[in-house]
């Protein structure tokens, strides 16, 4: 009977033995067959443009994706609710290639680098399967070919450059042709948006083209009345500041520290007109600031380049901020973010994410003819609500919406385009398919 006890104890205790291997084999299936169903790997082959090299801008997003797997990852907000946008994969002379030059992803026009980067690096929200997307992003840099004469960006060649990625993923995929581009979003950061010229005549004369007027354009360009240059869905972007240089000038002075310049202003101001046109730069609003202000111990007027120009900001508090050609500046958002009030002198501007950054209680808006009343307004305003302005314009949240950072975070200013995306969802075949069902 011991015996027999001493072989059941023995065939029990192999039981256990191969029952627990079994059940670890089984959880570990398990868990690996969930980890590659909800990490499927990048399918290139939906996004490789057939026929085309692969661009490195998906082969930096392939490894990134793979070396952050077990990172956190910016979740699809829910107030997007499954907004989805597929990014073409160009060719890389339509995108990556300009940036051997590294003025490209750092000058006021590189929105256009910053949002597909940003794009890229938003998992969620970013599909690799084109027939679950919401829009399509056409990443064409067109800013970043520099006049090697007075190194300002060239942009004759922008038309040809759109033109020609159209052509290539309207003949290789069928999501352009069904819209006629509609769903389709672009980025024209330059001073009259799509109609890519940097006077305001010529601009209007070109028009935006033709294959350009059904999609969606992200631009800096904005103004609140009828313009040829904005007839076209569009969303009013900022201009691009890279925010180490913020968060570099904030680390010496701080945003609340003393201000002792009381009005500033660094930029071209002609005295004469130097162009071939014979137009006086800016309407000659600046023209007037450097004739009725040099010299008045009140403000801070420079017309020479200092690359150092952000200790000046944030030791002012105001900003002056007047039209150039066209009627937007990047120096808005550095006078945001470096915590200056902006004193906005460009008639009829509209101003990015209205929504998110309460414009009329963080900065003053000047008539162009009323520029030579600039001290007594300043003046006044020092005097009296100086303090509750500078209070709302120094609250972190404002200057997020304003800057784009390379990975996407919740406020900035790609999480303000996603939101004013979202609002054209009705532009989106996919939804409008589900809808009609």
């Amino acid at each position: 009977m011991r015996i027999l006890h001493k072989g059941r104890q023995s065939e029990k205790s192999l039981f256990f033995k191969y029952y627990k291997w079994v059940l670890w084999f089984s959880f570990t299936l398990y868990f690996l067959t969930s980890f590659f169903i909800t990490n499927k790997p990048l399918p290139l082959s939906k996004t490789r443009v057939s026929g085309s090299k692969s661009s490195l801008a998906s082969r930096v997003l392939f490894e990134s994706v793979n070396k952050t797997r077990h990172k956190s990852k910016p979740k699809n907000p829910a107030a997007f609710k499954d907004l989805k946008i597929f990014v073409y994969e160009l060719p890389s002379e339509y995108n990556e290639d300009w940036l051997s030059n590294k003025r490209c992803s750092n000058h006021l026009f590189a929105s256009e680098v910053a949002i597909h980067r940003a794009l890229m690096n938003t998992y969620d929200l970013r599909t690799f399967d084109p027939y679950e997307a919401d829009f399509f992003f056409v990443p064409v840099y067109v800013s970043c070919n520099f006049s090697t004469v007075n190194g300002f960006p060239a942009i004759g060649h922008a038309r040809s450059l759109i033109s020609s990625a159209i052509q290539l993923i309207s003949s290789n995929y069928p999501f352009w042709n069904r819209t006629q581009g509609s769903d389709h979003i672009f980025v024209a950061s330059h001073d009259y948006g799509a109609c890519f010229h940097a006077m305001e005549d010529r601009a209007i004369d070109d028009g935006i083209p033709d294959f350009m007027k059904n999609s969606i354009i992200l631009q800096t360009f904005g103004v609140n009345y009828k313009h040829p240059c904005q007839d076209v869905e569009h969303v009013v972007i900022p201009p691009y500041i890279p925010p180490e240089s913020v968060r570099n000038t904030l680390e010496k002075a701080p945003l609340t520290g003393k201000r002792d310049i009381m009005v500033f202003f660094r930029g071209k101001m002609e005295v004469h007109p130097k162009n071939v046109s014979g137009k006086f730069y800016g309407k000659k609003v600046r023209t007037e600031i450097w004739r009725r202000y040099n010299g008045d111990r009140r403000f801070y007027l420079q017309r020479q380049r200092f690359a150092g120009y952000q200790s000046e900001i944030v030791r002012s508090v105001f900003c002056l901020c007047p039209l150039g050609w066209a009627p937007w500046s990047p120096r808005l958002v550095e006078f945001v973010a470096l915590g200056c009030v902006p004193v906005i002198i460009a008639d009829g501007i509209q101003l990015p994410f209205p929504s998110a950054v309460k414009w009329s209680e963080i900065s003053l808006t000047v008539a162009e003819r009323d520029v030579g009343k600039l001290g007594g307004i300043l003046e006044h305003v020092a005097k009296t609500n100086l303090s509750t302005i500078q209070k709302n314009l120094w609250d972190p949240a404002v200057s997020k919406a304003l800057l784009f950072n390379a990975h996407m975070q919740e406020g900035d200013a790609t999480w303000q385009v996603l939101g004013s995306l979202y609002k054209k969802l009705d532009r989106s075949y996919k939804r409008s398919r589900v809808s009609s069902q």
